[in-house]
């Protein structure tokens, strides 16, 4: 017989936007969560202001019980037992749950990745999706075991990556795709209807958690990936390089690129130079166009604006 949603006893773990939009999913299709678990607050800001997790903001908007444990000892572990869970519901909760954790639910804990597994296990698939060039990719409801996403896959379901999506238009898809997923599977999981399937150890790939200096663009790659760094770095930590200006090397973040389409040339890789109203630095194998930019200590600007403050921005070199 089917488990009745509205009684069964869920906890929810996430901490970004992506996790507090398949939270609401399931909180208005009724499902009955007894407690989330996500991040603790932040510092943020020059001032240190303590800012709450998206998950946690949607919880307390609903009503739901908060907790925010460092780390999972012996108190943590404690505080979940107390919750009685039925089912953990995990997503993008940035910790790796002890098989103390995993052992309480009756049955058992669900996760949710954006990729396609085997491939992309690990803390950052969407960015490793858009980095390496992916046409396809997707999402997978999966059960949890002891290791790094390679629990048995429930479902899946796949969508193409659009041309010039950056990580938060496909960050958002992924999440509107997987928590209308997780609805369909969690019904039929909860009427047994579902086998488990094994994953291909074999066919794994990983990806690791992306780090600030992750953004840094080398001028000797070609122009799609670059693009493509583009596309996974956009929101954070962005991409960046180095300009002398007036004797001072300064960063320079470019807010907004496109691919050109122009041939190699005998310019020099990181060379600035101008196509009729276009701003174009060279590549390995091509060029790519400056539509934003921002220097250090400096608002975003065009970057048609930007040479008429910084004559010289032309025919420099960014390194």
């Amino acid at each position: 017989m089917a488990e009745d949603k509205t009684k069964l006893r869920v906890v929810f773990m996430g901490t970004p936007d992506f996790s507090a939009t398949i939270l609401a999913s399931i909180v208005t299709n009724a499902y009955n969560v007894v407690g989330v678990f996500t991040q603790p607050d932040k510092k943020v800001g020059r001032k240190q202001f303590l800012k709450k997790s998206p998950v946690k903001i949607a919880a307390e908007k609903n009503g739901i019980p908060v907790f925010t444990p460092a780390k999972f000892h012996t108190e943590a572990i404690e505080e979940l037992r107390s919750l009685r869970p039925d089912l953990i519901i995990l997503v993008a909760y940035g910790k790796i749950l002890p098989q103390a954790v995993l052992d309480l639910p009756r049955l058992g804990a669900i996760n949710i990745h954006p990729s396609l597994l085997p491939k992309f296990r690990g803390p950052s698939p969407i960015q490793n999706a858009l980095l390496t060039g992916e046409k396809i990719t997707g999402t997978t409801i999966m059960l949890m075991d002891a290791g790094i996403d390679t629990g048995d896959i429930l479902r899946q379901k796949e969508t193409t990556i659009l041309s010039d999506e950056t990580y938060a238009g496909l960050a958002n898809r992924l999440a509107d795709l997987s928590a209308g997923l997780l609805l369909e599977t969690l019904d039929d999981f909860l009427a047994g209807k579902i086998t488990p399937q094994k994953q291909n150890d074999a066919l794994a790939s990983y990806c690791r958690l992306i780090k600030k200096t992750d953004g840094q663009i080398d001028w000797n790659d070609s122009a799609k990936k670059i693009h493509d760094k583009f596309r996974a770095f956009a929101v954070w930590p962005g991409v960046f390089t180095s300009w002398n200006a007036n004797g001072q090397l300064k960063r320079l973040q470019l807010k907004k690129i496109n691919l050109t389409g122009d041939s190699a040339t005998d310019r020099q890789p990181g060379e600035i130079f101008q196509t009729g109203d276009s701003i174009r630095i060279q590549t390995s194998d091509g060029a790519i166009e400056l539509e934003e930019i921002q220097l250090e200590g400096k608002p975003a600007v065009k970057a048609t604006d930007f040479i008429n403050g910084y004559k010289n921005f032309i025919g420099s070199k960014l390194s």
